[in-house]
């Protein structure tokens, strides 16, 4: 800290969809719950994740020398959230807004003023950058907005702040003046993203992001009103850090990388890929990319360092629809990247989306059609919402069909509308989807195909693990022991996934001590794997119940894939929160500085 300074206390908060009961308590006031038709699932576990952003500017606010917090209050019953918010006394609140927690953000904003009148509460997020004014105008108690990247603008408030200065006029901020909501400069997008403190220096999570915005511009999504236009990486020294960093905090060594479009350079991913394997970093992740960013080569790349799972927004596999939504991509090439994927054992996942503008009937023929020819690993459905800041709610908004008021009126969770589909097919969409949601699983490989893998790739731990899991599907034990063992031999990330199949093979073969021989390593060694601590319980339970001497079947799993099903911990889910979450330790000393316009560090108030 700089001499003179009193730290401030800074607690970014991700707030739950609406006002949420616990099980035997009153349900909440009229309009403040769930909508009407919200059923358990509806909010699909992404929801859940605390917003990387958040972890961004906690990182900015302690590297500048102020105590920061990370709280993901998304599952929170109303009751406990109005706890926390009575015990954690802030100077400023950040709530991260997002269209499914609109609704929360409202009531946590009100709240906070009720119970702490002198902080400052700051909302930004995908949301809030495009409806600034209107939230302003309708939540009293929410004092800026911060428009899109969000660093440099908290790192001005904060500084406004210690300094008793008005926040009014901060660039990239939307204020209000006279009552009225007023929208400062533009602030420029931060050139060199090397320049901020990695969030994985101080928090625990296995979201990693290493680029901002999308060369494309897609309909249906809103990167460009959040990001900016264009494309922006941190450098590869940067992110090898980054990603060391992570590995040293994670309990399980799978990592997704969030990027909106993780290979759009693919010479920058290649050298990535390459600079991971030369830092020995060892580990297992996915990513998020296009169909039209990838070769051979670059797959087999990311399949050497570490890359299990490859989830690519397809959409549609109707040319016209991709066409309408500005995909610029073909039918044709997404087949191509497939097949390319899976001739290197990266599993495949699509992205698919009912109610695109242009959806026919004809057009949803061919998408369930396209799906058995292009045959994914797993595919997921949702139908189209209409987010503010994407070309489909402008164009929307122009057209006459929808008033951004209804976004603030209404209590649902996403506004989920075919763009323009007949209301017959949107009805036959809806029956469908409704026994179609959630994550479907298609194309497995055969022993064949996996031994034709680990030959292309060489002896490699993770195509080892995949034959073994699949030679143990064919009853092949041996085979699949011998690959398991070599699996481990090479150093595999996730032993204990190594060591589950080996104790399902025991346990197949009749041989009840070697398959507790492997549970007790894996419980030594690697024990934090969903599959793994599911079948250590079954087994426990088992020999409770005398299952030896009674012949009882135990049913065992031994599923490797990439699952990262981590607990429900603070802050990246929204677990229990510490006994201490309210107490304020002492930040480290730090010089607060800020990012010039040519992209070099200077000291705050300089």
């Amino acid at each position: 800290m700089l001499s003179g300074r009193v730290p401030l206390r800074i607690a970014l908060l991700y707030p739950p969809p609406w006002k949420i009961s616990r099980p035997g308590e009153a349900p909440p006031p009229s309009g403040e719950g769930p909508p009407a038709d919200h059923a358990d699932g509806d909010l699909d576990s992404d929801f859940y994740q605390t917003p990387y952003g958040l972890f961004s500017l906690g990182a900015q606010a302690i590297r500048a020398g102020h105590s920061a917090k990370v709280l993901n209050l998304s599952g929170f019953a109303w009751s406990r959230v109005e706890e926390v918010i009575g015990a954690l006394d802030a100077d400023v609140y950040g709530l991260s807004c997002w269209t499914a927690n609109r609704r929360g953000v409202g009531y946590v904003a009100r709240l906070v003023k009720q119970l702490r009148p002198k902080a400052t509460v700051v909302v930004g997020g995908p949301h809030a950058t495009p409806l600034a004014g209107e939230m302003l105008t309708h939540h009293p108690e929410i004092d800026l907005i911060t428009v899109g990247e969000s660093e440099e603008t908290l790192r001005e408030i904060i500084h406004r702040l210690e300094s008793r200065q008005s926040l009014e006029g901060i660039p990239g901020s939307v204020f209000r003046s006279a009552g009225q909501p007023v929208y400062g400069p533009k602030r420029p997008a931060i050139a060199n993203l090397d320049l901020l403190e990695s969030p994985h220096r101080h928090f625990d999570t296995h979201i990693v992001m290493t680029s901002r915005g999308c060369p494309w511009q897609c309909t249906f999504c809103g990167a460009e009103t959040s990001w900016g236009r264009g494309y922006r990486s941190q450098s590869i020294p940067y992110v090898v850090d980054a990603l060391a960093s992570a590995l040293e905090r994670l309990p399980v060594k799978m990592i997704q990388i969030k990027d909106d479009t993780f290979t759009a350079n693919q010479k920058r991913v290649r050298q990535l890929c390459q600079a991971i394997r030369a830092r020995g970093l060892s580990f297992l992740w996915s990513c998020d990319t296009r169909v039209d960013v990838l070769s051979e080569d670059l797959l087999r790349e990311m399949r050497l360092a570490g890359c299990q799972r490859l989830s690519l927004g397809v959409e549609s596999g109707s040319q016209a629809v991709l066409d309408a939504i500005q995909k610029k991509i073909s039918v044709q090439e997404i087949v191509e990247a497939a097949a390319m994927a899976k001739k290197v054992g990266i599993r495949v996942r699509f992205y698919m989306m009912l109610g695109n503008r242009g959806e026919t009937a004809e057009t949803f023929r061919e998408t369930l059609a396209f799906l058995e020819r292009a045959a994914p690993h797993e595919y997921l459905f949702s139908c189209l919402s209409i987010y503010p800041g994407t070309l489909d709610f402008d164009d929307a908004r122009r057209a006459g069909w929808l008033d951004p008021e209804v976004y603030f009126r209404g209590d649902f969770q996403e506004l989920k509308t075919p763009f323009d589909a007949s209301p017959a097919l949107a009805q036959r969409m809806t029956e469908w989807f409704a026994h179609n949601k959630g994550l479907r699983v298609g194309f497995r490989e055969t022993a064949a195909d996996f031994r034709r893998i680990l030959a292309e790739l060489g002896d490699h731990h993770a195509a080892h693990l995949d034959l073994a899991g699949a030679l143990y599907d064919e009853g092949d034990l041996d085979g699949a022991a011998r690959h398991a063992m070599r699996a481990l031999e090479l150093g595999h990330p996730c032993p204990g996934l190594c060591l589950n199949t080996l104790a399902c093979i025991a346990w197949r073969r009749g041989d009840v001590p070697a398959m507790q021989d492997f549970f007790l390593r894996a419980a030594k060694t690697d024990p934090q794997h969903d599959v793994l601590i599911q079948n250590v319980h079954r087994a426990r339970a088992w020999f409770k119940a005398r299952g030896p001497e009674c012949n009882a079947p135990l049913e065992l799993d031994a599923r490797h894939e990439f699952i990262l099903l981590e607990k429900n911990a603070q802050p990246t889910l929204p677990g229990p929160l510490p006994d201490d979450f309210a107490v304020w330790n002492e930040p480290p000393r730090a010089e607060p500085t800020a990012l010039t316009a040519g992209g070099k560090l200077r000291v705050i108030g300089s």
